[in-house]
């Protein structure tokens, strides 16, 4: 999720926690992290969200946040084990990124990674350790504009999208990037709001209840959380910003 004023996401986590083991077969582990101002809360754990005391607390706990990462994982490398639950997390610039990825990179092992290294075995979290130290290397006097930002991300995106499928979600609390490597869908909720209704639980929320005419919020998902609304397909190999709940592009 991207907003553009802090917001929480209890309505979409009660459709994502529910594919954690109910209504998809995504039962490896799960994560969500929040953005608050430069602090960054983390919750993991290695069991289902359906059944997970800690996505119990998430979901009785509205923290509002501008940004949030979550990720249900489904392993393709790596055992399940804490240390390799998404969405991963670390410091450049000052600042704290957070990665989470939905796909497969076979036979991606690059070779030194300089000053980020992997804690745990995922192709995930070593893409994310390459994204970072790619980053740090080119910019060293710090972070640049956004569309210098933009188009390292994607170089370092096309190069690593070669070895397999590369969705991924990465934001530093202040951009917010989308990459659809083959599906990825987004909806901008903005005023006149409406009722939504998900589909992986008999839930509606009435949002024109909740918010206020400036309200706006961007929420990005594998598939759509919601069947009467119409979400936008992100184009395979396409990198999205999302700011203040709109997503822009550079060329």
């Amino acid at each position: 999720m991207n907003c553009n004023v802090p917001t929480d996401i209890c309505f979409s986590f009660e459709g994502f926690s529910a594919r954690g083991g109910k209504t998809d077969d995504h039962s490896d582990g799960w994560g969500i992290a929040f953005f608050e101002g430069k602090g960054c809360r983390l919750f993991i754990d290695a069991k289902p969200s359906v059944s997970s005391p800690i996505a119990e607390v998430v979901r009785c706990y509205p923290i509002h946040s501008t940004h949030v990462i979550a990720h249900i994982r489904k392993a393709t490398q790596g055992e399940i084990s804490l240390e390799n639950c998404h969405p991963f997390r670390r410091e450049l610039w000052g600042k704290y990124w957070v990665f989470a990825h939905n796909g497969d990179l076979p036979d991606f092992h690059p070779q030194s990674m300089g000053f980020y290294h992997a804690v745990g075995t995922t192709d995930s979290e070593r893409a994310f350790c390459l994204i970072l130290e790619t980053l740090r290397q080119r910019f060293p006097g710090g972070q640049p504009n956004v569309k210098e930002l933009y188009l390292a991300l994607r170089e370092i995106t096309d190069l690593i999208s070669l070895y397999g499928t590369f969705n991924y979600l990465l934001s530093e609390g202040e951009h917010f990037f989308a990459h659809c490597s083959t599906k990825l869908s987004y909806i901008v909720r903005q005023a006149p709001f409406a009722a939504a209704h998900l589909i992986d639980q008999d839930v509606t929320v009435d949002f024109q209840e909740l918010t206020t005419s400036s309200d706006r919020v961007a929420v990005i998902a594998t598939t759509p959380l919601t069947d009467n609304e119409v979400w936008t397909q992100i184009k395979e190999g396409e990198l999205l910003i999302f700011q203040d709940g709109l997503p822009l592009k550079f060329t």
